[in-house]
């Protein structure tokens, strides 16, 4: 059964040595039903993305005909969805994975990423309004090559409803229904599913919106445009030289500071205190509220490092992260973003810059520095800085508005 053309079956692409085609998988000449085509009428504009076909899928040659299936057809039924009527379904990997004994197994990295590119192009063609990866394979095949950071499991993704702006499409993962059906006897994983399903098909008319576009003003030698903010907010974000201060030779590198949603002035820090005295007066002023993610870290090193206390923090969206929902590794600035505003990769370029070596310790530093002997990479990392703290304080306004947020200085 032939349904590869010589272009399917070459790849020019080799990450980590590996040729990404369907010859180098092989799967798809140990099957009845190669390279599974997407399926179902897709009236509500709903796209579910499974992990693979099982066998009885592999046999009759469409999804979701096994207990799995039944079990995801009943609960969107019950949701007033029609898995075949109103979805369209696709597989992270298109073949059949079996084992020696042709028995089901999970795919495996490789075959799932071969099958990357027509995940996408099946993306593209259809246009969905959402899309539900159901599991942690089905998440790892939309995200891996796009999601810069430790991908984790589903625990982490589902329940989520993301505005990705890549794919134009609410992204929604939950749990696979093979996990559900083995976690029978748990019924509030059960009812976490339904509600992470019922949450998604509510997005399915309503398309993604783009986000606004933000200004950014580089200051390069005077900062006093600082003290003209009209705003009684603002949100702020450091690139430092390490994670602590304390050490010698840590120093601050640049300062972005958000006056509103849109908008941020960035600049490198000045050596010269009489320079940096707009900026200090601004951190000193209590009129003005100031919020960062993380707000422990700006604090330390305004105090070890400008020798400035900072008056009236209001609020902190790292900590606002973890209230409104306990799971761990969530609450970073990056994976915020992502799920809240679905900007999933802004610091690609600078982030081997700014990482700190795990094995050096907390005090270590960072190569930021080099950064500035570029004239190019330094206006990169002005600009990344800036998107910090404008989302930063996109950030908390969302946050605020779930919590229905009242002002109060610390």
């Amino acid at each position: 059964m032939g349904f590869f053309t010589s272009t399917q079956l070459r790849s020019t692409s080799r990450p980590n040595g590996q040729i990404l085609s369907c010859a180098s998988c092989g799967l798809y000449g140990k099957v009845h039903s190669p390279k599974m085509e997407a399926y179902g009428k897709f009236h509500k504009k709903i796209m579910i993305i499974g992990e693979a076909s099982g066998e009885i899928e592999d046999r009759m040659g469409k999804p979701w005909q096994g207990k799995t299936g039944l079990l995801l057809k009943r609960t969107l039924k019950e949701l007033g969805v029609d898995l075949f009527e109103d979805c369209v379904s696709i597989n992270a990997c298109r073949c059949h994975p079996m084992d020696e004994n042709g028995k089901n197994r999970e795919p495996e990295t490789h075959e799932v990423t071969c099958c990357s590119k027509f995940l996408f192009e099946d993306i593209k063609h259809f246009e969905p309004n959402v899309i539900i990866p159901l599991g942690g394979v089905a998440c790892f095949a939309l995200l891996n090559n796009r999601w810069k950071h430790d991908l984790g499991g589903i625990s982490k993704w589902r329940g989520f409803t993301i505005p990705d702006q890549e794919l134009v499409a609410w992204v929604c993962p939950t749990y696979h229904p093979s996990y559900v059906s083995r976690e029978e006897q748990d019924q509030s994983i059960q009812l976490i599913w339904e509600e992470d399903l019922r949450r998604a098909i509510a997005l399915s008319s309503t398309s993604t919106s783009k986000n606004k576009e933000p200004r950014i003003t580089i200051l390069e030698d005077d900062l006093t445009p600082l003290l003209s903010i009209q705003s009684d907010l603002i949100a702020f974000d450091y690139e430092t030289t390490g994670i602590k201060p304390q050490a010698k030779g840590h120093r601050i590198i640049c300062v972005a500071v958000a006056d509103i949603p849109d908008h941020a002035f960035v600049f490198l820090l000045p050596k010269q205190k009489e320079e940096r005295q707009p900026f200090l007066d601004l951190l000193s002023n209590n009129l003005i509220g100031k919020m960062a993610h993380n707000a422990k870290f700006e604090d330390t090193w305004s105090e070890v490092r400008l020798k400035q206390t900072i008056r009236n923090w209001t609020f902190d969206t790292m900590l606002a992260s973890h209230l409104l929902d306990n799971r761990p590794g969530i609450t970073g600035l990056k994976f915020q973003i992502y799920t809240n505003f679905g900007v999933i990769d802004y610091d690609s370029e600078i982030a081997p810059y700014i990482k700190n070596s795990d094995d050096k310790g907390s005090n270590a530093l960072n190569n930021i520095h080099t950064v500035l002997q570029s004239k190019q990479l330094t206006n990169v990392l002005l600009q990344y800085c800036a998107m910090d703290a404008i989302y930063t304080y996109r950030l908390a306004l969302k946050q605020q508005q779930i919590m229905r947020f009242t002002f109060l200085p610390f």
